[in-house]
C-alpha cells in the first residue's frame, strides 16, 4: 500500500538498509508461477490477501508490526471467470500506465512475482458479497486512480483496503470491527485501515491460507 514514491523520502542510508533487508527474499521467479492452490475455488465477493516481496510490501508489513499481509483485493465475476479487482501502486501493465484500480486474473494477483503467502476470506452473506463484487467492477470501470495520500475521507481515489471498505459501505453493509492504524511511516502520517486490520472483522471466515 505505501508506494515507492513515498520511499524516496527516506535518506540514502535508510533506503539501502531496506533494500538489503529484502534482497534475499526470493530469487528469479516466473510470472507464470502462482502460489494459489489449484483446488482453491474462489467465489464472487471473496476477499483475497497477499504478502508481497517488494519494497512496498515490506514497508506495509513492518509498519503493521510484522503484519500478516500487505495487499488485498475483491474477487469478481467477469464473463464467467473469477478475476480480482484491487487498487495497487507500482504494477504498470504498459509504459506510461498510471497507478489505479485494476482487474487481474488470480494467477497474476497471486503470481510468485507478487506474492509470498496468501489467504481467502468469505463474507457471511453470499448475496451481499455478490453486490460488493458488482460495486468493485463498477469502481474499476470508472478508471479510479490509486490514492497515494491514503485519505479515507476522499473516495475519488482509493487504496487497497479503502476499496474494500468503500464497496461494502456503498451496498449498505459497512464492515464491523475494522480498526484504523495510526502510523508515521516514511515521512507520512497515516490513519487508515491496513490489510491486517481487515482480519479483525467478524463478518468474514477464513477459507484457505497458503
Amino acid at each position: 500500500m505505501v508506494n515507492v514514491y513515498a520511499m524516496k523520502k527516506l535518506t540514502g542510508i535508510a533506503l539501502c538498509a531496506v533494500v538489503l533487508l529484502i534482497g534475499g527474499c526470493r530469487g528469479e521467479v516466473s510470472q507464470k508461477e502462482c502460489i494459489l492452490p489449484g483446488d482453491c475455488q474462489l467465489q464472487t465477493g471473496d476477499i483475497v490477501f497477499r504478502k508481497g516481496c517488494g519494497v512496498t510490501s515490506h514497508a506495509v508489513v513492518m509498519a503493521e508490526g510484522n503484519g500478516d499481509y500487505s495487499h488485498v483485493g475483491i474477487v469478481v465475476d467477469s464473463a464467467g471467470h473469477a478475476m480480482i479487482v484491487h487498487a495497487v501502486p507500482d504494477e504498470p501493465d504498459f509504459d506510461g500506465d498510471v497507478d489505479r484500480v485494476k482487474m487481474d486474473a488470480p494467477e497474476k494477483f497471486f503470481s510468485a512475482v507478487n506474492a509470498l503467502t496468501g489467504e481467502v476470506r468469505r463474507y457471511k452473506n453470499p448475496e451481499v458479497a455478490r453486490r460488493v463484487a458488482a460495486k468493485a467492477v463498477e469502481i474499476y470501470k470508472r478508471h479510479t486512480l490509486f490514492d497515494h495520500d491514503y485519505d479515507e475521507s476522499d473516495t475519488t481515489k482509493l487504496f487497497c483496503t479503502e476499496l474494500v471498505t468503500f464497496a461494502f459501505d456503498r451496498v449498505g453493509c459497512p464492515l464491523k470491527d475494522v480498526p484504523r492504524s495510526t502510523l508515521n511511516l516514511l515521512g507520512m502520517h497515516l490513519h487508515c485501515a491496513l490489510p491486517s486490520d481487515l482480519l479483525e472483522s467478524k463478518d468474514f471466515k477464513s477459507v484457505r491460507r497458503f
